[in-house]
């Protein structure tokens, strides 16, 4: 019963808040929407490089020892 009426009084204090603000009249400019554009698609960037490199490296191996394998069973000939 106590978490309940925690939690009217929590949403009707965020409700009076959201009735009572005032708008701030403030402006961004366009240099920091650019500078904060830059940093989200830099954190993505960074995020979708790490996962690229993570799955490139073991089928970078595999490949290259597949190569080794194929230039070590070519320079052996046939066996017949």
């Amino acid at each position: 019963m106590r978490d309940l009426r925690l939690w009217r009084s929590f949403a009707l204090f965020f409700i009076a808040s959201l009735l009572v603000s005032s708008p701030a009249f403030a402006y961004i400019g366009p240099g920091v929407a650019a500078g904060a554009i830059a940093s989200v698609l830099g954190v993505l960037g960074s995020i979708l490089l790490g996962i690229f490199a993570v799955i490139y490296y073991p089928i970078k191996r595999v490949l290259k020892r597949r190569k080794k394998d194929k230039r070590a069973g070519g320079e052996a000939g046939p066996t017949e």
